[in-house]
């Protein structure tokens, strides 16, 4: 990648409009949408102050605090904040990201147009009902629309055993366990070759 960064997922909002895309596994409808700041700020600190999302994000912050904190990931062109929604209704929050100009780049060996990604359900009343999985699999769709893309990366938390299972069954492979400075976490893999043998091609 040249060292100007190409801002993450860039061709898919020139306008504000969410992205719908497909799954059939659900009657609900999936779109995605940037963050914005004010609009979103309230709504995921209160996602972060969770208790399903505490120990894997560790953002449980201030407001004060997480505003900056929100305001520097909406600066960085390497990654894109995404609300996920279904009928309309924000349910997720996604991070799309370039591997290489990412810290994940420093663990494995980082292709040029790698993509990465980290989701978290927000409202408790969609945890556990079968959601996560649909969404990260429209997201990668999303992410794999860029033609150069051929792997998706991912770390969740190595504690995190219902969050792995999750990106195994979108087609994820776990490479090993790495330690962060801020957790343990399984360095996971899908390529695209898996993603499409597993769900087929847009279209």
């Amino acid at each position: 990648m040249n060292s100007a960064v190409i801002p993450n997922l860039s061709p898919l909002w020139d306008h504000d409009e969410p992205v719908q895309v497909g799954d059939h596994s659900l009657r609900e409808e999936i779109s995605f949408r940037r963050v914005l700041l004010e609009e979103d700020l309230d709504r995921l600190h209160n996602w972060q102050h969770q208790e399903h999302v505490i120990p894997y994000w560790q953002l449980n912050l201030p407001l004060p605090e997480y505003r900056r904190h929100l305001e520097g990931f909406l600066s960085t062109p390497h990654q894109t904040l995404c609300i996920g929604q279904l009928n309309g209704v924000p349910v997720s929050y996604f991070e799309s990201y370039w591997a290489a100009h990412d810290r994940i780049g420093a663990y494995y060996e980082a292709e040029q147009d790698d993509q990465g990604v980290h989701l978290l359900i927000g409202p408790p009343a969609f945890v556990g009902r079968g959601y996560a999985l649909p969404l990260l699999r429209a997201l990668v769709r999303l992410q794999l629309r860029h033609p150069g893309t051929e792997r998706i990366i991912a770390e969740p938390d190595a504690r995190n055993s219902r969050m792995r299972h999750i990106f195994e069954k979108c087609g994820f492979r776990l490479v090993r366990e790495l330690q962060l400075p801020e957790k343990r976490a399984s360095l996971m893999i899908l390529e695209r070759s898996v993603f499409e043998k597993l769900y087929g091609t847009e279209g």
